[in-house]
């Protein structure tokens, strides 16, 4: 059966694979046809023949299954202008549509395409909306055509739209050229996606050496990825490769020696085992083994006067904080770390005012937007990012490194427990010899979201100087957040009161009650949780992203109470997920090209790029019509998104706990009712309890509370740091 008509509008489209629900206007516009299928391509104004059957669907009634289909070219300038009008093109709404039809007429997407300086013949359209329309115009006709190409093989529009960020127009050629790239590239390929790729487009043979090598790379990147590992063991490599390309041991082995030899690989003993790196992990854990080995010498500076300092703030800081501040001010490198109410953030303060009343210069960083802020609001001294510290530009990487070195006599990070192995090479590669180095945090955090595990590795080695902060102090002691924090990290079980506490438990044995209670906290008990703004103040987190206490199904349950539908509010969907202006939203991947504008004082703008996994914002706007979303950030900052980039984010009225190291919220809440065992551990709860301000608000199970307790297992990564540190130190001695 066949249709021809108009697409009048998007009904719904599933981002991640194309699928696409469209009413389709008959050619002599008497009809209207539900139409459904995997429709990726086709947009609003689209004249279209439709190949298919009727179907009927028991919920919304008569429908057009769609098998294939082909796109045609607007027959007229009414079909013009309504497919410039539906937002296909960035900046054209109804009346530019309509201005621009009646100046070409036809030759419209001729000129679109082949003519674009012609656009400024329109009145209204200057050169800057002239190129800006041209460029979305080119732009959407490459990731058509990158589409039509890559989409049977499970491209989806948003990794598209990446690659022809990534590529430009040479995307398709690349393509060509080698598929297995597009793993390294672009976010969400892996080596299935490519692999079918390259069979089916490039003409890679399954025994080609191009991928062997790419199987076994991916092997190792999966490792990073997934379990935080710098490398595998020979024989667990050889193993998974064969598994994932089909092929046998021998020749994964044979492809493995290979790359070792031609330095694509590199294989060294660790931990007493036969070890695999990439070779730019294996450097970054070499190099940041030397790196802080050679920055700790001992400064050539006078002992500060602790005691006039502490009579000048009226402080008087305990025994072990004392030891800590003098360990950072008489050592090149110092690692500082203790657990909630140990004073650390004192610590840090008496630091900085000990180097600038000496007249030295101190640099403040932590790994995220949210530490960075909080480090600076608890010391009265400006904090960075590292990424910002580092002034990363997009494209160019970082511009202080080796050759552009920082200027400072001391850098604080704050937060260390969260910086993966890329992120402290990149550091200690801007740090000059003879400038200090503090490094802050709680080793019993979870371990960083990326690759590596340096601040427990550095602290295991113990060839660095360090202090272990355990005195809890007499303010912090009234707080059973901070009580019962400790009491988890000593596998006790924790407080658990209903009433006069910072933190409260209630007893909930049942799933579906447990859903219904925390609604009814955020809707009618605020103030019970000690706000009265819940979607700023209060943060649900949770263990896992599944199930019916998991990430997204509380997600969707939370955004009808916190941000319900009204006609004001535009809409937008992305894959699964339905996003809402006035959501609250968390970035869950890196972008280092996204613009940002960030208002100061007086009128003032600050400008920049990235934004990093974890930060979260509010959905200020959704255009349907230019396609672009704005969101602000907590910090202030505002980006513009395309439709096509919002598969980097997620709501985030619940994250995981994972997702929420750094950050620090007035209020948790806590539901807990089992889950599976590896989820459930005592690291994860103690991270959980440790991010809450002003309160932790458990409801569930307090069986389950216990078995976390309980639970002492810790994921063990393949790292090598912790071992050339002290070999290293051994040869320097």
């Amino acid at each position: 059966m066949e249709l021809t008509g108009s697409v009048q509008s998007v009904i719904f489209r599933n981002a991640a694979n194309g699928y696409t629900v469209l009413s389709l206007l008959s050619d002599d516009e008497k009809t209207v046809t539900t139409c459904v299928g995997m429709l990726p391509l086709i947009n609003v104004g689209d004249t279209v023949t439709l190949i298919g059957e009727e179907t009927y669907h028991p919920r919304f009634g008569t429908q057009f299954k769609v098998e294939s289909y082909e796109r045609k070219a607007p027959s007229s300038n009414s079909a013009i202008i309504k497919y410039l009008e539906s937002g296909v093109v960035r900046g054209v709404g109804p009346a530019m549509a309509r201005a621009i039809v009646s100046t070409f007429g036809m030759d419209t997407l001729e000129v679109l395409e082949k003519e674009p300086e012609r656009l400024v013949e329109v009145p209204g359209i200057g050169a800057k909306k002239a190129k800006m329309i041209s460029d979305s115009f080119r732009e959407k006709k490459l990731l058509r055509d990158v589409l039509l190409s890559l989409e049977p093989y499970g491209v989806t529009v948003g990794q598209a739209y990446k690659m022809m960020q990534t590529y430009g127009e040479l995307c398709l050629a690349k393509v060509q050229e080698n598929p297995y790239q597009l793993i390294d590239d672009i976010d969400g390929i892996g080596f299935l996606t490519a692999d079918r790729i390259a069979t089916h487009v490039a003409g890679f043979e399954q025994d080609s050496l191009a991928r062997l090598m790419a199987g076994i790379r991916y092997c190792l990147q999966q490792a990073r990825d997934e379990h935080g590992d710098m490398y595998l063991e020979y024989t667990v490599l050889l193993e998974r490769a064969a598994g994932l390309l089909g092929t046998a041991a021998e020749r994964i082995e044979e492809t493995v020696d290979w790359m070792v030899t031609g330095s694509d690989l590199v294989q060294c003993e660790v931990n007493g085992v036969n070890a695999v790196y990439l070779p730019y992990l294996h450097k970054y854990e070499d190099y940041i083994a030397k790196k802080l080995l050679q920055l700790n010498v001992p400064p050539m500076y006078e002992i500060w006067d602790l005691n006039r300092w502490q009579k000048q703030v009226h402080m008087e800081l305990s025994e072990e904080q004392q030891k800590a501040v003098l360990l950072a001010l008489t050592n090149g490198v110092s690692i500082i770390t203790g657990g909630p109410g140990t004073g650390k953030t004192t610590i840090i303060r008496c630091i900085i005012d000990a180097m600038q009343e000496s007249g030295y210069a101190v640099e403040l960083a932590a790994p995220t937007g949210r530490a960075a802020k909080r480090m600076t609001e608890a010391t009265g001294n400006e904090a960075r990012t590292i990424h910002r510290l580092l002034e990363f530009v997009p494209g160019e990487g970082f511009q202080r490194n080796r050759d552009n070195p920082l200027i400072a006599d001391m850098v604080i990070v704050d937060e260390m427990s969260m910086v993966d192995a890329p992120l402290m090479y990149a550091l200690l590669q801007a740090i000059p010899k003879g400038t200090r180095l503090v490094l802050v945090g709680d080793r019993d955090q979870l371990p960083p979201v990326g690759c590596g595990n340096v601040f427990s590795d550095a602290l295991a080695s113990e060839v660095l100087p360090y202090f272990r902060l355990t005195e809890i102090f007499r303010q912090a002691q009234r707080s059973n957040i901070v009580r019962n924090a400790h009491l988890i990290n000593n596998g006790r079980m924790p407080l658990l009161v209903d009433h006069d506490s910072d933190f409260l438990f209630e007893e909930i044995p049942n799933t579906d009650r447990i859903r219904a209670r925390l609604v009814e906290l955020i809707r009618r008990e605020t103030s019970r949780l000690g706000t009265s703004d819940p979607l700023m103040d209060i943060q649900v987190l949770v263990p896992m992203k599944t199930g019916p206490l998991g990430v997204i199904e509380l997600n969707r349950l939370l955004q009808d109470v916190l941000n319900p539908a009204a006609p004001e509010k535009a809409e937008h969907t992305v894959g699964s997920m339905l996003l809402r202006e006035g959501d609250k939203i968390m970035q869950i991947r890196n972008n280092y090209k996204v613009e940002w504008r960030k208002t100061l004082r007086f009128g003032q703008f600050e400008e920049g790029t990235g934004v990093y996994n974890g930060d979260l914002g509010t959905i200020l706007r959704l255009d349907p019509h230019e396609k672009i979303a704005v969101i602000a950030f907590d910090d202030g900052r505002v980006a513009e998104y395309a439709f096509a980039q919002l598969e980097e984010i997620d709501l985030a009225y619940c994250i995981t706990i994972h997702k929420s190291q750094g950050s620090e919220f007035q209020t948790v809440l806590l539901p807990l009712a089992g889950g599976p065992v590896p989820l459930l551990t005592r690291n994860l709860l103690y991270t959980a309890v440790t991010r809450a301000k002003r309160m932790v608000y458990g409801i569930g199970r307090s069986e389950t509370l216990a078995r976390m307790v309980r639970n002492a297992y810790r994921s063990v990564r393949n790292t090598g740091l912790k071992e050339r540190l002290t070999a290293y130190a051994e040869i320097g001695s």
